[in-house]
């Protein structure tokens, strides 16, 4: 029995992203590409599985977003929240909802839950010293406060985390902390706030824990080092007037700590999605699929052991969703903590962390406009890297190499021949030969092993492996064909040449079937090629899908081809975007002391040309300038040997400063100093004339 055969239903949730900004394909290759690969694939079974997600609109991040864009956090969630539903909605993740978490559904839910708790005796309460902007006049979230990271030196970091090096960190740990409200230096002062005590739930958690030791490495190892480290009570409140508020008295000026709020937004979006009554504003607000209706009510996908949770997440959101969130569930009572969570690792870009702050990212709404109709493209590519055991790099030469090379090459060029072939000698039905060879069948047999093996991959949630079994599907249809070669036998034999093609339109069939959880848009279009409907996954493996005389419909190119131009353009962007964090991110040296106007003007600056040039000997960065500076000619010694070479700045004009103290350097008697302009990364340029002027020409 496969794995997913003893449960009744299923309840799948993908990370909500920040509305601070748009998706990206870390967020993709993370979390969203193989949440849908695993949902679609429980549905071709068959199986009553709902597929969660929504906006994750509280937070810090939000209020930071909208302080920086002069805007409300509800303008920057709104414009975000439909974003980003767009681009999930266009690239085809097939959420059942697509909800959020500004929603009133949502703030009644995370209230509720929270009074429950705190009904109950779970919460303590605790008085607690907190960063406070005084000129601001408010307590400082972690996100709030800047300082030096006493790790790294990072003057940058936040008080949560340091980006350069990614330790983590607490507000009181960073050097010379400064409020990014004011830019004041915060003080501490006391307030209260309610803590969530892991400490004293820690054998109930361990228990939870050590009972999914079959989890990924880096889940369940990350768990434990938390477990073994000792747990801690955690605030469940924040001093700030962005999110849920607090539903107990005396808790003015409070929210709900958003890591508590927004695992709530998956219970309260399958509240809406399994409303009938739901109003018309909430369906506008919302992304619905309306071809997928859930089956049953809210509380048996949350609350009933028949029932399998399942959360993707990244690496980062592990203890929150391992850890914090199972611990409230417990604590609540009525729900049961997930059975799954395949967290996957980070996806770097062209060698570099993906940085939304330095816009290092290709970002999903744009490529769907660069590259219109090519989802199944990049759904391909994050898959074929995707990160589940390591970080993985992407880059845009391997994305154009697997879409030429594997998809055109192999998958379409499979499906084409077979069907332009199939059109040329039988007009476009499906025949039968007089027999299946020993090679025939053995292709055939195969298309049940492959079926099975890629269920069992997709089940233990190794999307890499499920996709390289799915392309040795098309790859045994390429060498068949190869091997067969029908076109040369058809005028001497073509009963053999029905039944070799009736092989390659029962893999064809197979391929439309196994593609639909990896690329739904080419499934779609190979099955009305084929002229037959999605079918489910229990027809995978089979071998009369089409029978004799079915009739095809025209052959269509399934993938095109990526021309070096459109990924030279897309290199050429990120080339754009590393140059211009490049010169935002330059330190300058600060400007020295003031002089006084007869100090300037006690400099003579001249125009010059570099008559010779020469290494100093025994020395790697001197060279001896002969210049003509219009007055004289003179001999200057420059320290640029290992920036240029002699010969090549022979002729250069130079501005060069012609009455400065002669010094003697190595024996030679330099008479002046050429003026040098030092970039970010040490390397020199002339500071030269705008135009060719006359040696001696003043500058002022």
């Amino acid at each position: 029995m496969l794995i997913e055969d003893k449960y009744k239903r299923y309840t799948v949730t993908a990370a909500l992203p920040y509305t601070n900004g748009p998706v990206h394909i870390g967020h993709l290759a993370g979390v969203y590409v193989p949440a849908d690969i695993y949902v679609r694939y429980l549905r071709a079974k068959g199986k009553d599985v709902i597929f969660i997600c929504g906006s994750d609109e509280h937070g810090v991040p939000i209020t930071l977003k909208a302080k920086k864009e002069g805007i409300t956090p509800q303008q920057v969630v709104d414009k975000y929240h439909h974003l980003i539903g767009d681009s999930f909605r266009d690239f085809g993740v097939s959420f059942n909802i697509y909800h959020r978490t500004t929603s009133k559904t949502h703030h009644e839910t995370a209230s509720d839950f929270f009074k429950t708790l705190y009904d109950k005796g779970v919460f303590t309460e605790e008085v607690t010293e907190q960063y406070f902007d005084e000129k601001a006049n408010q307590f400082l979230a972690d996100r709030y406060i800047t300082g030096t990271c006493p790790n790294c030196g990072n003057e940058n970091a936040y008080g949560d985390q340091c980006e350069k090096c990614g330790t983590s960190l607490s507000p009181t740990e960073l050097i010379n902390p400064k409020s990014t409200l004011s830019g004041d230096k915060p003080v501490l002062r006391k307030t209260k706030n309610w803590f969530l005590p892991l400490d004293k739930m820690q054998p109930q958690i361990e228990g939870y824990i050590d009972s999914h030791k079959d989890w990924r490495p880096t889940v369940f190892g990350q768990c434990k080092s938390w477990l073994n480290g000792g747990l801690h009570p955690r605030a469940m409140t924040r001093d700030l007037d962005w999110g849920v508020q607090v539903p107990v008295e005396g808790a003015d000026g409070k929210v709900l700590y958003v890591w508590f709020d927004a695992p709530i937004g998956y219970i309260s979006a399958t509240k809406d999605l399994c409303d009938p009554a739901l109003s018309e504003d909430k369906k506008r607000d919302y992304y619905f699929n309306e071809d997928l209706k859930p089956v049953a009510a809210w509380e048996d996908y949350w609350q009933s052991e028949e029932s399998k949770l399942v959360h993707f997440i990244g690496k980062d959101n592990i203890v929150f969703h391992c850890i914090i969130f199972p611990a409230m569930l417990m604590a609540h009572g009525k729900f049961k903590p997930a059975d799954e969570v395949p967290a996957n690792e980070f996806l770097n870009l062209e060698g570099d962390k993906i940085s939304t702050s330095r816009n290092w990212a290709v970002w999903l709404h744009e490529y769907l406009a660069d590259f219109p109709g090519k989802q199944d493209v990049l759904r391909y590519a994050l898959t074929a890297t995707a990160p589940e055991t390591k970080d993985n790099d992407f880059t845009w030469k391997d994305f154009q190499a697997r879409n030429n090379n594997e998809l055109v090459a192999i998958f379409g060029n499979f499906v084409n021949r077979v069907l332009v072939l199939s059109h040329k000698y039988f007009d476009g039905q499906a025949a039968m030969g007089t027999a299946f060879t020993s090679e025939d069948q053995q292709v055939l047999n195969d298309l049940k092993v492959y079926s099975d093996k890629i269920s069992s991959s997709l089940e233990n949630y190794r999307f890499r492996e499920a996709l390289s079994e799915f392309m040795n599907v098309a790859r045994s249809g390429n060498k068949y064909l190869a091997d067969a070669e029908p076109w040369k036998l058809y005028n001497t034999d073509p009963e053999r040449v029905k039944t070799i093609l009736n092989v390659g339109l029962q893999i064809a069939a197979n391929l439309a079937v196994l593609a639909q959880p990896f690329l739904p848009f080419s499934a779609q279009k190979l099955s009305r090629m084929l002229n037959i409907p999605q079918l489910n996954w229990d027809q995978a493996g089979r071998t009369d899908i089409l029978e004799t005389g079915h009739q095809l419909n025209e052959a269509e190119l399934l993938f095109e081809k990526i021309e070096d131009q459109a990924i030279e353009e897309q290199i050429q962007k990120l080339l754009n975007t590393k140059n211009m964090n490049e010169q935002q991110e330059t330190v300058l040296p600060e400007a020295k002391a003031n002089i006084n106007f007869d100090q300037f003007s006690a400099m003579d600056i001249r125009v010059g040309t570099i008559l010779s040039a020469e290494k100093v000997a025994k020395t790697k960065k001197l060279l001896k300038l002969t210049i003509d500076t219009g007055l004289d000619q003179r001999t200057v010694v420059s320290g640029i040997a290992e920036h240029f070479d002699p010969e090549n700045i022979i002729g250069k004009q130079v501005s060069i400063l012609v009455n400065l103290e002669p010094r003697e350097i190595k024996g030679i008697l330099s008479q002046g100093m050429i003026l040098m302009a030092e970039n970010t990364d040490g390397k020199l340029s002339f500071v030269i004339p705008g135009e060719n002027l006359a040696n001696g020409s003043v500058i002022r």
